[in-house]
């Protein structure tokens, strides 16, 4: 019988090549992102980040001044962040993010990477969400950033994608697509030398005008849309957004 997906899984399955394979690019993705959540937290803002990973967002958000306070279900991705310079002494907290199983309250909560489609069902999505608006203080804002789905990625309700195919190794993405569930089972297969490792993902993806709801149902106004990090257009067009929500404040 296969081990059950849990809250844990991805994380602890791809600790050891997330950064390899999530780098910051010439781009410099990462630096804007937090130069955009910066802004958002404002001067000297306190920032809560939900599935905070190796710290990707997290170190260089707190570098510009922000007090960040983090939560992950693995282990072995915090393991990663405290390993880096700056990471050692974000306050973390292993735990299932769709508890927010954090006190007090923030300027900013935000959700990175498409993180809040690791929540597989409909109903913990919205409560996920709502346990963040709930820690928002008055005015605070939750910051989202996904993929926009596209069913057309998809034939017979499954695809195989060459990631990378080099003279010493082989990444191929192998997906299965339930459009009636919205979820989305793959594995990301490594080939090398040294063998086959297996990255699996579990995820139920929302559209984004599903999401406006979610975060009306939690209590937040939808303030503004991007197609990134640098304020680009949202259109029709783009495979991804940035939106930013805030609690209104009295």
């Amino acid at each position: 019988m296969p081990e059950p997906f849990e809250p844990r899984t991805y994380g602890d399955a791809i600790a050891d090549v997330y950064d390899e394979w999530n780098a910051d690019g010439p781009d410099g993705v990462a630096e804007a992102a937090a130069d955009f959540l910066a802004r958002c937290a404002g001067e000297r803002g306190t920032a809560l980040e939900l599935g905070i990973g190796t710290g990707r967002i997290a170190i260089p958000l707190a570098a510009r001044g922000i007090a960040v306070t983090g939560v992950d279900a693995s282990p072995r991705m915090v393991e990663r962040l405290r390993a880096k310079p700056g990471g050692a002494g974000l306050p973390v907290i292993v735990g299932d993010l769709a508890d927010v199983p954090v006190s007090g309250s923030f300027d900013l909560v935000y959700i990175v990477a498409s993180t809040l489609y690791c929540l597989t069902e409909q109903q913990t999505q919205v409560r996920a969400l709502s346990l963040a608006a709930a820690r928002l203080r008055p005015g605070g804002r939750l910051v989202v950033e996904a993929f926009v789905p596209d069913p057309s990625r998809f034939d017979r309700g499954q695809r195989v994608e060459a990631r990378t195919a080099d003279t010493d190794a082989v990444r191929l993405d192998v997906a299965r697509h339930d459009p009636v569930t919205q979820t989305v089972f793959s594995q990301q297969i490594a080939i090398t030398a040294d063998g086959i490792r297996l990255y699996p993902v579990h995820l139920r993806y929302i559209w984004p005008a599903e999401l406006d709801l979610m975060a009306r149902l939690a209590g937040l106004d939808l303030v503004h849309r991007s197609g990134g990090w640098r304020g680009e257009p949202y259109t029709a067009a783009s495979s991804g957004h940035v939106t930013v929500y805030q609690r209104p404040a009295p």
